[in-house]
């Protein structure tokens, strides 16, 4: 009972904040509900950030993979610092020297309006098909597990899950559809708090009870009793081999970050473009960090249970329970409530964007008022938020759909970034060069690791085992080497398509060369010392990995 009066005390304090903090701003007009009124500052965006990327698939998904494997995935966390200040440095000005509301307004100006509805509609789908109904999923999960719904209310396991999922929806719903941007974002950045203080507390407590009371003598243990699992440098066959750092990795990172809809819409917000950098290499700081909360349990979980859970995924809940204090179960629930809510809200907040801004604006009713633009982007997201909810709970192998997440975002996410960036990088490249540029990375890759990869793969296993090969380790190493790792392919299909769209920008390049135009919107005067930062950042990413490398 103490921990559900903790939950729902914590919840409703950030709703409270959020309205408080929101009740001035002018939210019938586009840039007031889709960007804050571009009002927000460097710590909110900077919270903001840092919980819209964080949900439970991600807490429970990357510790499981730690678990497995130990300090290599973390490169998850610390490339995406590096991410952030290219983001920072680069990206954003441009962003906020054209007034953008969404990514792709960008492409409209420097392509066409089609190209522009095509990459609105690829990101519509995968957040409406894919990650929604994942995020409310897993975190349901999480929630009815933690409070053992079934048992509190009298229901099957299946209801409870319904329940959960139709309780986050409601309210992400309410946070993100009927405050709009600035709503999601200050409620981010109270949770921000909160998860990190939380996250911390897991590892905290776990290496308390490895070393007896003692968090030092808990880390020294943990270190000595398997020091191979300390090694920065991932091996073939693990889930981030170290070369895949130099290729994929890192433009996963750049998609993410720089160009993703849900991230970058809180930095599109900024009230200025110094507060734009100053909440990006905030955010990038904080991420360094990201290990402490999404590699280290993991890590000591390995340890605690002697490596014998049944499912890597059971890492981190079976990590919590054993080691948080009950008295603090509830906290952490509502931190973790917190994070589940964030991604929903943030997701569907920038859905709602895309259709408003990049979809009826342009194509249903062009000459709308703003006012009409929110009222039926209000109405599409109130239909996206039911359609999740009811998908949800037919999503009946969730943890096999969280291993391919990362493979079907590359679907859209690598021919996106590259037409982005041949974008930016070039004046005459065609609009025709950013269609096929779409088509053929999205076909290819579709083709790579869903029909070629799955094939290869499975030969060369049953090759080995013909062959009197059984060892597990040894068939996952065989397997591993039969085709190339998919941030690899990535990496090869983004340099294909730049090449591709170059050579038709060479022979049919557009009549006038494109010029950015400075929109006035809001003042792109820099952050004074963004690129000493920058570098700052870059050399401790650098240093750790260095650091740990064996």
């Amino acid at each position: 009972m103490i921990g559900i009066l903790s939950f729902l005390g914590f919840t409703i304090l950030v709703a409270v904040i959020a309205y408080v903090a929101t009740r001035s701003t002018d939210e019938k007009s586009s840039d007031g509900y889709f960007l804050g009124g571009r009002s927000l500052t460097a710590g909110v965006i900077a919270g903001s950030l840092l919980l819209t990327n964080l949900s439970t698939e991600q807490i429970v998904g990357l510790n499981g993979s730690a678990y497995k494997d130990g300090l290599s995935v973390m490169a998850w966390e610390t490339l995406a610092a590096m991410a952030m200040v290219v983001t920072a440095i680069y990206l954003l000005p441009r962003y906020l020297k054209g007034g953008l509301t969404t990514v792709p307004q960008f492409l409209a100006s420097r392509f066409d309006t089609s190209t522009k509805t095509i990459t609105s509609v690829l990101f519509l789908t995968g957040y409406v098909v894919v990650l929604l109904p994942v995020i409310l999923y897993s975190g349901s999960v999480a929630i009815s597990g933690m409070f053992n719904v079934p048992g509190l209310l009298n229901v099957s396991d299946g209801t409870a899950l319904v329940i959960c999922i139709w309780g986050i929806g409601i309210i992400g719903s309410i946070y993100a559809v009927f405050g709009g941007l600035k709503a999601v974002a200050v409620s981010d950045s109270i949770n921000a708090v909160g998860l990190i203080i939380g996250g911390i507390l897991i590892p905290v407590f776990g290496l308390m009870a490895i070393g007896d009371g003692s968090v030092f003598n808990g880390l020294d243990i943990l270190m000595e009793a398997n020091p191979e699992r300390f090694d920065s440098t991932g091996e073939p066959g693990q889930e981030v081999p170290f070369s895949t750092i130099f290729t994929g990795m890192m433009l996963v990172q750049l998609f993410y970050w720089g160009t993703n809809q849900q991230i970058i819409q809180r930095a599109l917000g900024a009230k200025n473009l110094a507060e734009g950098q100053k909440g990006l290499l905030l955010a990038a700081f904080l991420k360094i960090l990201g290990p402490l909360i999404l590699v280290l349990p993991g890590m000591i979980a390995y340890h605690y249970f002697n490596g014998g859970l049944e499912s890597s995924d059971l890492a981190y809940p079976e990590l919590v329970r054993a080691v948080l204090p009950k008295p603090m179960v509830g906290f952490f629930a509502a931190v973790l409530f917190g994070a589940i809510l964030s991604s929903f809200n943030s997701v569907l907040n920038s859905s709602v964007t895309l259709f408003g801004i990049d979809i009826y604006k342009q194509h249903i009713n062009p000459s709308a008022p703003e006012q009409t633009i929110v009222k039926y982007g209000k109405i599409f997201g109130v239909c996206l938020a039911l359609a999740a909810m009811f998908i949800a709970p037919l999503i009946a192998d969730a943890g096999s759909l969280f291993n391919y997440l990362q493979k079907i975002n590359g679907i859209y996410s690598i021919p996106i970034f590259t037409i982005i960036a041949i974008g930016y990088l070039t004046k005459r490249v065609p609009a025709i060069a950013a269609k096929i540029g779409i088509v053929s990375g999205s076909v290819l890759y579709i083709i790579s690791e869903f029909l070629v990869s799955p094939n290869l793969r499975e030969k060369a296993v049953e090759t080995a085992k013909a062959s009197g090969v059984t060892d597990p380790d040894a068939l996952r190493l065989i397997e591993a080497d039969a085709y190339p790792h998919y941030l690899h392919v990535m990496a090869i299909l983004f340099v294909a398509n730049m090449i591709i769209m170059l050579i038709i920008g060479r022979f049919f390049p557009r009549e006038k060369p494109f010029e950015l135009e400075y929109t006035k919107q809001v003042s792109i005067e820099p952050f004074k010392y963004v690129k000493q930062v920058g570098l700052l950042i870059s050399l401790i990413v650098i240093g750790i990995y260095i650091y740990f490398a064996k």
